[in-house]
């Protein structure tokens, strides 16, 4: 049984009674006429070829309340399109696909590179952003949420967990973020989330002072979750990073837009297991090296944002109160695995935090020797007053490649 304590200021959300999905179904089927319901899907090709997928479509097939789900489909040629199109056409939902390299899309993102609007390198970010424009000039949904296509541990349970909050009419939450164990083969997982990003604001804390935005970080169970429901008008003016820092940065945008009161979180599932990203130590362009380096950018900046002066004795004063914080947090999750049964490699975990303070001083200098840079993809807002007619353009494009 889950617990139910709330701690900090974002309202916590628990699946302390484990209320049949058959219910939470039933009542999102009313909240549906008024509020209907869009779901996103940001997909590599190569994810077509797993079994998690393969899972996730067929729950989805019997998710009664959706009006629409965008699947946005990177990586993929002429023949895997049109292979993509036959693998969703099962989906009884109204669903597009947008096939980001086909000639049409490819097009559209070319004008608003001249622009300079366009995402300014290739991944998750740019593939949500695309679809949550198109999502907007849909219009067929009012609640929309967005969760990724390698989650092996898929329950479409999760998913109603994680419209509820959004959907109902009575709740006045504008955001939903997912959370839930990170546990697989008997082992702790969550590296990034335990071994970095715990670790990195509550040194942040410690460094810069216990400022209110990082208490509200800190209050997120799980912030990486790649699963969060939001009210459509909030797409409108929503910037994110077009990296790995795509969750933290997106937390941060809603803490500058809205009240604490009208963001949540979701306890959507027991037992979350995913595709798993190598550590790298080698190479800090890869793997969690990479990960761990663009999140710590998107936090310097926001701090930077809300006035705190970050100098590069700033930034190895943080790399040594991480150490220490990341090392004793280390001591906490070994005796948590132990009472559990599972197990816990105390090597592998001291080396990821070494990895991840190289990756503290690689943001540092990254963010002194770059001021100037723009680290998020411009608000779709910010699109339809430089070019009005992209949008609506955006969807002819994706309704002739669909059709």
């Amino acid at each position: 049984m889950g617990d139910f304590h709330q701690n900090g200021p974002v309202a916590t959300l628990h699946n302390i009674t484990k209320r049949p999905t058959e219910y939470l179904e039933a009542e999102l089927i009313e909240f549906a006429k008024a509020r209907p319901m869009t779901l996103i899907l940001p997909s590599l090709y190569s994810e077509l070829e797993t079994d998690a997928l393969a899972h996730i479509v067929d729950e989805l097939r019997h998710v009664p309340y959706l009006s629409e789900i965008v699947i946005g489909l990177d990586r993929a040629d002429p023949d895997q399109w049109r292979h993509a199109r036959e693998y969703f056409s099962v989906l009884p939902q109204h669903h597009r696909i947008l096939w980001n390299d086909g000639p049409r899309l490819l097009e559209l993102d070319a004008e608003l590179a001249e622009q300079r609007l366009a995402p300014r390198e290739r991944g998750k970010g740019r593939n949500v952003w695309y679809c949550m424009g198109y999502t907007l000039v849909s219009g067929r949904g009012q609640a929309v949420a967005l969760h990724d296509c390698d989650i092996k541990t898929y329950d479409r349970g999760m998913l109603a967990r994680l419209f509820y909050p959004i959907a109902n009419p009575a709740f006045s939450f504008q955001f939903s973020k997912g959370y839930y164990a990170r546990v697989a083969g008997g082992a702790l997982k969550g590296r990034v989330t335990r071994l970095f990003v715990t670790p990195l604001i509550r040194a942040l804390k410690i460094s810069v002072g216990n400022l209110a935005y990082l208490d509200y970080l800190d209050s997120f169970r799980y912030p990486l979750a790649g699963e969060f429901a939001v009210r459509a008008d909030v797409l409108s003016d929503l910037r994110i990073p077009s990296d790995w820092g795509l969750e933290v940065g997106t937390l941060s945008e809603l803490y500058r837009n809205f009240a604490t009161s009208r963001i949540c979180q979701a306890d959507i599932l027991d037992i979350y297991d995913h595709k798993h990203q190598a550590l790298s130590p080698e190479d800090a362009d890869a793997g969690l090296a990479k990960m761990s380096t663009d999140i710590a950018k998107v936090l310097f900046r926001k701090l930077a944002i809300e006035g705190q002066v970050l100098t590069s004795e700033t930034f190895r004063t943080i790399k040594a109160s991480y150490y220490r914080v990341a090392l004793d947090l280390i001591e906490a999750y070994s005796a948590d695995a132990v009472i559990n049964g599972l197990t816990l490699d105390r090597h592998a975990e001291e080396r990821a935090v070494e990895v991840f303070t190289e990756s503290i001083m690689r943001a540092g200098e990254h963010y002194l020797n770059q001021p100037m840079e723009v680290p998020f993809i411009p608000s779709w807002n910010r699109v339809r007053s430089a070019l009005p007619s992209l949008m609506p353009r955006l969807h002819a494009a994706v309704e002739a490649d669909n059709a």
